[in-house]
């Protein structure tokens, strides 16, 4: 048996990926389930698909931007390229389905499946689909979503399971993070995430109250590779008391391991609302501040955003009202009223849906058996 799984270049797209892929090996050992990845070259994406054990083959993928940008103009004569590459991988691996993440880099696959008549299943995360998504739920068997009020798609194809979350994020210990991390320990511990590759928006509120905030919290913030440097040394300028230094911990990015101990050890997490980190935050029962990015796509980031704070387990600062004054205060508050953020940690907690990656793999693997039967 033989699973083609492609996604958008980006971990927003991957992690899910990962999570399912690791579910479908606890639940199914027969040598025979072959997994590949079909999409675009992004070296970080592949190096975890790797190590799942799944074969790679990359293709051209072209990006429709919604604004001017030369980039437009060449990567349309990627989108064709990419169209026959996949036809040429998917007629020679010969998949008995297509699981797609959606995303740009899924879509040349999608529409070769489509043309060589491999059944399509679908995973959207977010609560406004993206186009890709879009058209792919279009030809795709059956439509899982992460959030119960996804637009656009029809009815009949929706199957709401949430998004798919790796596990293993779910055993951390606070031990273990006050290792990795040298926590300090006697104050409230924030995480700051800005998504795999950072916020900038974020990183300079942060940067702007950074002495503030280290008076009453110790954080550890996720800075983004490009931006962590930077960060590091205006932390340095600006943290004048050699007393606060302790308190701060930037990191360029988390990765799985940091991630599960810190994530079980932070009293409230400030993040951006991309589905991925909100389903993470939500699995560990955490309370949440959410930083919507300004002019997603779909503005699906504030809809996702919206949904997760109408359950009660956190709240929503719009980009345009993050200033730094606000926001301090606004932590201030949160912190300060412990039943509250209990009660938003277990509405958070409530919002979860820890097994969607479990109902996806037992869900395509049963799909699988059920043909070979027939």
């Amino acid at each position: 048996m033989k699973i083609v799984f492609t996604g958008g270049g980006t971990a927003g797209h991957i992690f899910p990926i990962v999570a399912i892929i690791r579910e479908m090996k606890k639940n199914y050992s027969d040598k025979n389930l072959r997994l590949f990845y079909l999409g675009p070259k992004d070296k970080y994406s592949l190096t975890l698909l790797i190590q799942e054990g799944v074969k790679i083959k990359t293709i051209a993928c072209g990006k429709l931007r919604r604004y001017f940008s030369f980039e437009n103009f060449l990567d349309l004569f990627k989108i064709p390229i990419g169209i026959f590459q996949s036809l040429f991988w998917l007629f020679i691996l010969a998949p008995d389905l297509i699981f797609s993440k959606g995303g740009y880099g899924s879509f040349p696959t999608a529409l070769a499946a489509w043309i060589l008549r491999i059944p399509i299943f679908l995973h959207e995360s977010d609560v406004a689909p993206g186009l890709a998504s879009r058209i792919e739920s279009k030809w795709a068997l059956e439509v899982f979503t992460s959030f119960e009020k996804t637009e656009f798609f029809p009815k009949e194809k929706i199957i709401c399971v949430g998004n798919p979350i790796r596990t293993e994020l779910l055993n951390g210990s606070f031990e273990e993070a006050k290792r990795i991390f040298e926590l300090q320990g006697g104050k409230p511990l924030i995480l700051i995430l800005g998504g795999s590759q950072g916020a900038q928006v974020i990183n300079n509120v942060i940067i702007q109250t950074l002495p503030e905030i280290l008076e009453d919290f110790e954080i550890v913030h996720q800075t983004g590779q490009k931006n962590y440097n930077q960060i590091k040394k205006n932390a340095e300028v600006l943290i004048t008391q050699e007393s606060l230094k302790k308190y701060y911990h930037p990191f360029p990015f988390l990765n799985e391991y940091q991630l599960k101990h810190i994530l079980t050890s932070c009293s409230l997490v400030v993040s951006r609302a991309g589905a991925g980190s909100i389903f993470e935050i939500a699995a560990c029962g955490k309370p949440a501040l959410l930083i919507p990015l300004a002019n997603s796509a779909q503005n699906h980031q504030l809809k996702n955003a919206y949904q997760f704070a109408q359950s009660g387990g956190g709240e929503v600062i719009e980009q345009a009202n993050f200033k730094p004054h606000f926001f301090l205060e606004r932590l201030k508050y949160l912190i300060s009223r412990p039943e509250l953020l209990k009660e938003m940690s277990e509405n958070s907690a409530s919002f979860a849906r820890p097994k969607a990656a479990e109902i996806i793999a037992n869900y395509l693997l049963d799909y699988l058996i059920q043909t070979k039967e027939k």
